[in-house]
């Protein structure tokens, strides 16, 4: 049975918008993607002394499990160059599970909801953009309160659809 997955994406490295067209394209590979937010740029988080980041989320259904799609994301992290470096540092491509369904889990290697998502506008503001109707699994909060809790520095850049 299909999953509806949220995905974020960003880039703050090169060629930021041709980096995430492509990872939207080697994505289309792992599922049906029903829907692309608007493309925001922000800056950094985490490590701030660095470029300002191209961020959004795009709505994937798919058949692979939890584990097998971060190891799906992360080959295409590689397979578009992205460079390991330090902890929230510069990135070619990132992909992160934001939402898996409703799942609520935690490994060594991931952790769903996304730790960090309901700290970030750039995660939530696009994801408000595609299922603003969701609450988050663990904490059982509309996304929209949760974004009011949050400080908003983005500003739309681009449209790929």
């Amino acid at each position: 049975m299909k999953e509806r997955v949220y995905i974020a994406f960003g880039s703050n490295v090169g060629d930021r918008l041709g980096y995430i067209v492509r990872a939207v394209e080697e994505l289309k590979a792992l599922g049906r993607i029903t829907g692309v937010s608007t493309v925001y740029e922000s800056p950094a988080w985490g490590v701030k002394e660095q470029g300002d980041f191209l961020n959004g989320v795009l709505e994937l259904y798919t058949n692979l499990q939890p584990e097998g799609l971060l190891s799906e994301l992360k080959n295409i992290e590689k397979k578009l160059g992205r460079k390991e470096r330090a902890r929230w540092g510069p990135r070619e491509i990132d992909l992160d599970i934001v939402f898996y369904g409703d799942l609520v889990y935690e490994s060594d290697e991931l952790t769903i909801p996304h730790r960090h998502m309901h700290e970030r506008d750039f995660v939530l503001v696009p994801l408000i953009e595609l299922a603003g109707d969701i609450k988050h699994p663990s904490l059982g909060v509309n996304l929209s309160k949760l974004l009011g809790w949050t400080e908003l520095k983005l500003k739309p850049f681009a449209c790929l659809l």
